[in-house]
């Protein structure tokens, strides 16, 4: 075993390169560089296994012994420097560079977005072309971020890339097919397009919290301790909701906390266009998950499944939950049809400006969906399957670390009835004087939410709340 190990050692590739200065910045040639030596050393490595009958490399031995050749590499660069006369690379950053290097070999987009995925202050990367990038941290400053690649060619290679190794299946992103969404093991979400721009553009957006609580979101701000009851006794009484508001207030974080209520026993079935929710990564809070994912069409054009296919779909696997991630169009109609047909305790997300929009939102999509549903049908609809609205709003507030973004929730409203023209409706909470929501006006019926554990006495009853 020694002797075939002296031998593979003695086919590991060593970098030939003139010593150079530490980088202030993540040098890109120099994790190419590695990066090429590394994966000659992985490729001897099973030319010799295929030699010499041992079994091949599982994945996961692949990835460790990637990070053996890593640091024989960087132990190679360090002895060149000092026979040079040069100064070795500081600590920290041998310790980048070799994660670049990894995740240049194992990561889905590659060194630089990887670095930038570590950083737990930023919520959204964008890049317009592989050098003007632009990163949103969680306090909602934009700064500059780093070139992401050498050149816009080798950001759509990393884009087509990642396309061919995230999600349930491989997706593509060529001429043919120019826009792509996918899910990233972290739970990141990326949208892409080519060809419909003058540069390839890239949108990650990441969620900080995917495992959240109520409790956690009431200690962030967003909700208060009478709201975060409120809404936690709603999931229990299988009430639906309908969790609205604009792009990056946290309507996914809520369904996310809203979903940690649902009692364990329970089955869900998770609908997303992308996977992004993650509901199915944590067994030990919900063991029954089954999380379903809208498929693009091949390269003939066939073999496409919609969001609209996979909520008919679900309704055969005894779900006692359905949550749909985000209704993007006709879904619509099939979602609010299971609904209204016992699917009780149900939640999604969609696009909207208020909580009453959320109705001329669904109208929208209902006339544009193939069942081509007038306004009568579909408030009708509405006034059979939605139980509660909440709409999620956000403003810049100053903290002692500076200026922030702070996301909270601003109204629910309670769907009573429909007639011809509209959904009639109650906001049982609206906004207050910062936004946030206060008790507004009188529910028609809280019998099963305080039932499944509301405590009424919660809120201020000289309000008004509860009058009758």
């Amino acid at each position: 075993m020694k002797a075939q190990r002296r031998v593979i050692d003695e086919r590991r590739p060593r970098p030939v390169r003139k010593p150079r200065p530490a980088p202030s910045e993540l040098n890109l040639d120099f994790v190419r560089e590695l990066r090429q030596v590394v994966a000659t050393g992985l490729s001897a490595r099973r030319q010799d296994d295929e030699v010499t009958g041992r079994p091949a490399m599982s994945p996961e031995d692949q990835r460790q012994y990637a990070w053996q050749l890593i640091s024989d590499a960087l132990a190679s660069e360090a002895h060149d420097r000092v026979q040079a006369g040069e100064q070795p690379l500081e600590m920290a950053d041998e310790d980048r560079i070799a994660q670049a290097v990894y995740d240049a070999l194992f990561g889905p987009l590659g060194p630089v977005l990887g670095q930038l995925l570590e950083d737990a202050s930023i919520t959204d990367i964008h890049a317009n072309g592989f050098d003007r990038v632009w990163v949103i941290r969680a306090d909602g400053s934009k700064e500059p971020g780093p070139a992401i690649a050498a050149s816009d060619a080798e950001m759509t290679e990393l884009i087509r890339n990642a396309a061919a190794r995230a999600g349930l299946g491989e997706r593509r992103f060529d001429a043919g097919s120019p826009q792509l969404d996918l899910r990233l093991p972290d739970g990141s979400r990326v949208s892409a397009v080519r060809e419909l721009s003058a540069r390839p553009v890239l949108s990650i957006r990441r969620h900080r919290f995917m495992r959240v609580t109520l409790a956690d979101l009431r200690q962030a701000g967003t909700v208060d301790v009478g709201l975060e009851e409120f809404l936690r006794a709603g999931v229990l009484a299988d009430k639906n909701f309908i969790i609205s508001g604009a792009t990056g207030v946290g309507k996914t974080t809520l369904l996310r906390a809203m979903a940690d209520g649902i009692p364990a026993n329970e089955r869900i079935l998770t609908i997303e266009n992308t996977l992004e929710l993650g509901l199915d990564q944590f067994p030990d809070v919900h063991s029954d998950v089954v999380a379903f994912e809208a498929r693009e069409p091949n390269t003939e054009g066939e073999g496409a499944v919609t969001m609209a296919e996979l909520v008919r779909r679900s309704l055969r696997h005894a779900p006692d939950r359905v949550i749909v991630g985000e209704v993007l169009g006709d879904e619509i109609v099939p979602m609010l049809n299971a609904l209204s047909q016992g699917n009780a305790g149900s939640i999604c997300t969609i696009h909207a400006n208020s909580s009453e929009g959320v109705f001329r939102r669904i109208a929208t999509y209902a006339v544009q969906s193939p069942e081509h549903l007038d306004l009568v049908a579909t408030n009708q609809l509405i006034a059979g399957a939605i139980d509660y609205v909440v709409f999620m709003s956000s403003s810049y507030e100053e903290g002692p670390a500076g200026r922030y973004r702070h996301r909270f929730v601003s109204s629910v409203r309670e769907v009573v009835d429909a007639d011809d023209r509209l959904v009639v409706s109650n906001e049982i909470f609206r906004p207050g004087p910062d936004g946030r929501a206060v008790p507004g006006s009188p529910a028609r019926s809280l019998d099963d939410v305080i039932a499944a554990g509301f405590d009424e006495s919660l809120f201020d009853r000289a309000q008004g709340w509860w009058d009758e």
